[in-house]
């Protein structure tokens, strides 16, 4: 999506390092049975209109629901509609909301609240929605209950749309009364009501009964805090001072070691490289597809996150619907057929000279990469971008200065949203901002066959192919979460889409 505020990541290769940068800082001491203190990174925003990353549906989905829900396999189900259904022509989809929700404010969450809710993403001025809404023209009631969004163009894709920030509901009456707060004090319909909030520090969040799917939070408090760095997240759990963290997956011996659990969870997230094949010497698209072949991706993922994730070659995981297995080993690392290709341009060894962009806390993927390359004969030299910083943003997507960027996509709820984002014309991973038109007409294609129909994999798929053979970007590996817990609190359920605490139990020490 060139969509700046859904989930991209500063680098994708990064991800698993940065999570547990943003991790810990609780205090110390055991819980109580019911609380989880929890290390992870806070929202940009608690405002899905302002929220300025993916990574945030992580967090603001604790106090706010969606329209839908994306089951285990990324499937969109019911959230607060309990079923929608299509015109005959894919141009409207009514949802049916659940009878009797409420926001954590008291007020009623019914039709007419879902209409102000998107149509604030769809035209406050600093919404970061807008784009992902464009597909909806207007939007009607009937009732109480029923939400009609009538669309520009037939789009099946609209209930996976609106599983993540986009179909978060947010209270009419908390944001005409104070828009500007709502980034610091959210009022939803989440699974968890917002007790308090320090920036940079802590959020506490307590259940909410009101919630449509209550009898499944077995949690009454979430500590959710951020701030240590990843050598002392382990301990950090011995200790009681925080429940659940991430780490990385050369961490995974240590933890089990210490008598901590691991969850490893698959994730949307892929690794990739954003290669620019307008800026020299990558605009001779021969020399970029044998780069392709000089990638060792197992090495990648066996050194850098202790052989935790699966080699790629597209931006989805194995498992989901949009995985085309036709593309298994499309670029696999083969350097003496990189070596032949380059040769065969006229590239002579040592005369191609990349740079590798990469943020800070990937800096040793940066330096394995480079080394691969210089095995095929190009030099490259690595630039790195401090952690935490706006300069990823103006060099790699927006200034688009970048010849060959390690990145990635955290994933989207709707595979066309992420197709979009890595591949389309305007997406900001796609720093080349080349699309076919062939690719565009599988991407269109895709939206006009619905989410049931026999034939949805297999289009899908379809423009998923088209995308990998046209980009000169490429995947490089999956990066699941890895997830260390104190044994007082049970397994996380796996969810490829985000962070879910659906019948978590936290019990004494």
């Amino acid at each position: 999506m060139s969509r700046p505020r859904t989930l991209i990541r500063s680098t994708a290769l990064a991800v698993a390092t940065a999570l547990v940068l943003a991790g810990c800082g609780g205090t110390g001491g055991a819980s109580a049975p019911g609380t989880v203190k929890w290390g992870f990174n806070l929202p940009t925003s608690w405002d899905p209109v302002t929220s300025s990353t993916g990574n945030d549906i992580n967090t603001i989905s604790l106090v706010y629901a969606s329209l839908t829900q994306l089951d285990e396999k990324g499937d969109a189900g019911p959230g607060l509609a309990e079923s929608w259904r299509y015109n005959a022509d894919g141009t409207a989809v009514t949802f049916t909301l659940r009878p009797g929700l409420t926001f954590t404010d008291g007020t009623p969450l019914n039709a007419a609240a879902v209409k102000q809710s998107l149509l604030r993403g769809k035209t406050q001025q600093n919404s970061l929605l807008k784009d992902q809404l464009a597909t909806i023209k207007d939007i009607t009631t009937s009732g109480d209950l029923d939400v009609t969004l009538n669309l520009a163009a037939p789009d099946y894709q609209v209930p996976n749309l609106l599983a993540g920030k986009t179909g978060e509901i947010v209270s009419p009456a908390a944001f005409t009364k104070d828009a500007a707060a709502i980034p610091t004090n959210p009022v939803g319909a989440g699974p968890f009501r917002f007790e308090s909030f320090v920036p940079e520090s802590k959020a506490v969040l307590v259940k909410n009964p009101g919630y449509w799917d209550a009898k499944d939070i077995k949690i009454d408090r979430l500590e959710l805090s951020t701030g240590t760095d990843p050598s002392s997240v382990i301990a950090a759990v011995q200790t009681g001072a925080l429940d659940v963290a991430t780490i990385t997956g050369d961490q995974v011996a240590q933890a089990r070691a210490a008598g901590l659990d691991v969850d490893v969870i698959d994730s949307m997230t892929v690794d990739q490289v954003d290669v620019h094949s307008g800026l020299a010497p990558l605009t001779d698209r021969k020399v970029v597809d044998a780069l392709k072949f000089a990638i060792d991706r197992k090495a990648i993922i066996d050194v850098t996150n202790g052989g935790v994730g699966d080699v790629a070659y597209q931006p989805f995981p194995k498992g989901y619907v949009a995985y085309d297995p036709a593309l298994d080993g499309v670029f696999a690392y083969d350097p003496a057929k990189a070596k032949a290709m380059l040769a065969a341009t006229g590239v002579a060894p040592g005369s191609l000279n990349l740079t590798i962009t990469v943020n800070a806390v990937a800096q040793s993927t940066a330096e394995l990469v480079q080394q691969q390359l210089q095995a095929v004969g190009v030099a490259a030299t690595i630039k790195v971008v401090p952690p935490g910083s706006s300069t990823w943003q103006q060099e790699v997507y927006l200034g688009r200065k970048a010849q060959f960027a390690l990145d990635g996509t955290v994933g989207r709820e709707s595979p066309v949203q992420n197709l979009g984002v890595v591949y389309g014309p305007t997406g900001l991973m796609n720093t080349s901002k080349v699309a076919t038109p062939d690719f565009l007409a599988d991407l269109d294609a895709v939206r006009r066959t619905p989410l049931d129909s026999p034939t949805y994999a297999a289009v899908l798929q379809k423009a998923v192919a088209a995308g990998v053979m046209m980009s000169p970007s490429f995947s490089l590996g999956t990066v699941p979460r890895i997830v260390v817990r104190s044994k007082r609190v049970s397994p996380l359920p796996h969810y490829l889409s985000q962070f879910r605490w659906d019948g978590v139990t936290a019990g004494s020490s």
